[in-house]
């Protein structure tokens, strides 16, 4: 693909399609426009056939990363300067492709650390809903550590009853069946004791849109992302406390 002159900002997605698709509309939400001029100008790499990033974590699986590394270097031929994964799970090789490919890549759970931090006060009990891969990988901990917040430990009964169910639900396009887990996971996790409760795969908003929390702080990972590329593609400062600055890790 030839290069282009003018900076984008590169999204890679289809991990799965619809959650690529929620990534975008919150990303022109959040983004303060009156006209199209204004909006930030994105090319997307939507391929849905990289290799599943759960089994490839437990070792069960090819690795997505060649894949991944193939559409973030077309989205760099393409401009793009700044990229975002839509995708949780597949942050388990962010290092490596924000080396390889030389962008800036923006990291899901650095922006979601800020949003559930500028929401509930320190201290706060978080449960943290997410692929099997992404609980593996372990990279949301520490960062939630460093707001001082406490996620709430892994329940392998939630995740094989509710949280997998309801992804795999959205992958198909069934989200009235998603909602339906969905809501028996806030109920549980509230049991649980939590105060606050992360959308940390990108299917789950997807799940848990339009149900009532019951009092439980809801942040979205999907729409903290999408914040984020606007504070950095507008170069506004990230919205709480301490952590990487919103340029995201080099590695």
């Amino acid at each position: 693909m030839p290069a282009q002159s003018s900076p984008k900002l590169g999204v890679l997605g289809g991990m799965g399609p619809l959650a690529t698709v929620d990534f975008l509309a919150k990303l022109v939400a959040a983004t303060p426009a009156s006209r199209d001029e204004e909006h930030i100008p994105v090319v997307v790499w939507s391929v849905p056939q990289i290799p599943e990033r759960v089994p490839a974590i437990a070792g069960d699986g090819p690795s997505p990363l060649p894949a991944m590394l193939e559409g973030l270097c077309a989205l760099r031929d393409c401009g793009a300067t700044l990229a975002a994964i839509a995708c949780n799970t597949a942050h388990h090789w962010h290092h490596a492709l924000a080396e390889a490919s030389g962008l800036t890549l923006l990291h899901i759970a650095e922006a979601a650390g800020e949003a559930l931090a500028a929401r509930v006060a320190p201290g706060s009990r978080v449960s943290v809903l997410a692929t099997r891969g992404t609980h593996q990988a372990g990279f949301y901990g520490p960062r939630l550590a460093r707001h001082r917040l406490e996620p709430l430990p892994f329940d392998p009964d939630l995740q094989a009853r509710s949280l997998d169910p309801a992804i795999r639900a959205v992958k198909a396009g069934h989200l009235d069946a998603a909602r339906a887990h969905a809501r028996e996971a806030l109920a549980r996790e509230r049991g649980r004791g939590a105060q606050a409760v992360l959308l940390a795969c990108t299917e789950l908003p997807l799940a848990f849109a339009g149900l009532d929390s019951h009092g439980l702080a809801v942040v979205d990972a999907t729409e903290a992302l999408a914040q984020a590329c606007v504070r950095h593609w507008r170069k506004d400062p990230p919205s709480a406390g301490p952590g990487t600055p919103p340029g995201g890790e080099r590695g």
